[in-house]
């Protein structure tokens, strides 16, 4: 799955991220483009999962695909 993530723009912000799906699903393969702020995600976790625990780290996402 293909997340957007305007809010995402520096290191600190990557770590986060990826920290956060990390969490949600330890066996996540996470892969973060901070020039498009996107993050492409392969999980079993539900999409929605993600995007509110992205959402309550103050990362709005926007499932892309």
């Amino acid at each position: 799955m293909k997340l957007s993530i305007p809010d995402m723009s520096c290191g600190h912000c990557k770590a986060v991220v990826e920290r956060t799906i990390i969490e949600i699903d330890s066996g996540a393969d996470v892969i973060v483009d901070l020039d498009n702020r996107t993050v492409e995600v392969k999980t079993t976790a539900a999409p929605q999962a993600l995007v509110q625990a992205l959402e309550a780290q103050g990362y709005p996402a926007k499932i892309l695909d």
